[in-house]
């Protein structure tokens, strides 16, 4: 059994906090949970590094809950996200122990490529110009679109990266407009996270106590919540605003941490 000695009630409200407004925003969900539990003196137990996967669940069925109507339409979207999935499918399944026993202990890791995926993400908007082609519709993408957004977001693999700016960028590099790149984003960490959770339990799940799934299950409610807020949010701030803020916190967050952490 994975007892819990550490993660209590009030961990599970926050880490479910962290996870729903982050998950979808390009600052990477994955270390602000990690650097979340550093900052909290919480030992890196089996639980705790369970506990932050699974918890991405919530937010994903808040995506779920706002557009399965849009994918079970377009049956050609719903196969374009499998194949959009598939590299990080093939990577994150040969690469499972290395990704959760070495890359989530690294701190200076996780501090170093959250630093850097702000530099590219203000380099990016700088550079990067949309283009009044751009697509607007996803049903419209091409199979080749998709599987090299897919294979941006495999880069996410590596904590810190962030899936969501990995696959945004990715869609923007391919030829679709800012919206439609931040919802393909929303959806593609359906079967994305489903299945990064689902290997995590089929591993650990056993192991867990009822008390370990009473915490799982209200970090999952409470990350559900906070995400269909931050979804609306960042749909709303895109019309008007670049990604440039993200590139600057990112990279301010990622020194302050250093200070104190390191």
């Amino acid at each position: 059994m994975l007892y819990n000695t550490s993660v209590s009630l009030f961990h599970a409200l926050l880490f479910g906090v962290v996870e729903g407004i982050t998950e979808f925003l390009p600052i990477s969900s994955t270390a602000h949970l990690i650097l979340t539990s550093h900052l909290l003196r919480l030992p890196q137990t089996e639980f705790l590094k369970s506990f932050e996967i699974a918890i991405q669940l919530g937010a994903i069925l808040a995506v779920v809950t706002l557009y399965w109507k849009r994918v079970l339409e377009s049956r050609a979207l719903f196969w374009k996200l499998g194949v959009a999935f598939l590299p990080t499918a093939i990577m994150g399944f040969l690469l499972y122990s290395v990704i959760k026993n070495m890359f989530f202990e690294s701190t200076v890791l996780i501090l170093f490529t959250l630093f850097l995926g702000g530099v590219a993400l203000i380099a990016f908007d700088l550079l990067h110009t949309e283009k009044q082609s751009a697509l607007a519709q996803l049903q419209n993408m091409t199979y080749m679109q998709a599987l090299l957004i897919g294979c941006f977001q495999s880069i996410a693999m590596v904590p810190g990266v962030s899936r969501a700016a990995a696959s945004i960028i990715g869609g923007l590099i391919v030829g679709l407009n800012r919206k439609s790149s931040v919802e393909f984003s929303f959806l593609l960490a359906v079967p994305t996270m489903v299945a990064a959770t689902g290997l995590d339990l089929l591993q650990n799940g056993a192991a867990l106590s009822q008390s370990e799934f009473v915490l799982l299950g209200i970090g999952f409610l409470i990350s559900f919540l906070t995400a269909i807020i931050a979804i609306q949010w960042l749909l709303k701030f895109i019309q008007t605003h670049s990604f440039m803020p993200f590139g600057i916190y990112r990279i301010g967050i990622a020194i302050l941490l250093m200070l104190f952490l390191l």
